[in-house]
């Protein structure tokens, strides 16, 4: 009498592999980068010195880029968090009075995309799982 049992056995468990792997693991859309716009900025050239930035995301699948994005924004001034520039939630910078000198004015995505971890950081230090882009605002 055969034995039929291990190669059952196999086929079970192929059909059970693919079947997960084509149910179980859905596609997820990840942002690669984010650019902001524009890139350098001088206030004293914008009404009321208020620079509105932009931030675009390029994501692993399409639609990519998509602009403008909702970011979480701020400002740094030699990679320590300052309050010499507020930006506001819709990515408005403003001088305070007083500043001077160049300022990086960032916006950052956390990415919920594969490999994304549950560790955060901050724009300025470049720790955790945001992508993050960059501008520069002069401040005279």
């Amino acid at each position: 009498m055969r034995n039929s049992g291990l190669p059952f056995f196999i086929v079970l468990f192929v059909l059970a592999a693919v079947i997960a792997l084509a149910c179980g693991s859905p596609m997820t859309r990840s942002v690669q980068s984010i650019t902001i716009s524009p890139a350098t900025a001088d206030a004293q050239n914008y009404p009321d010195g208020e620079v509105q930035f932009k931030a675009t995301a390029f994501y692993t699948t399409p639609p990519s880029p998509v602009t403008p994005i909702s970011a979480t924004w701020g400002a740094c001034y030699q990679n320590a968090p300052t309050t010499d520039v507020s930006v506001s939630t819709n990515g408005i910078a403003h001088c305070a009075s007083g500043a001077v000198g160049t300022y990086t004015v960032w916006g950052f995505v956390v990415n919920q995309g594969p490999g994304a971890c549950p560790a955060f950081g901050t724009a300025c230090d470049g720790g955790g799982c945001q992508v993050t882009g960059t501008a520069q605002l002069v401040c005279r």
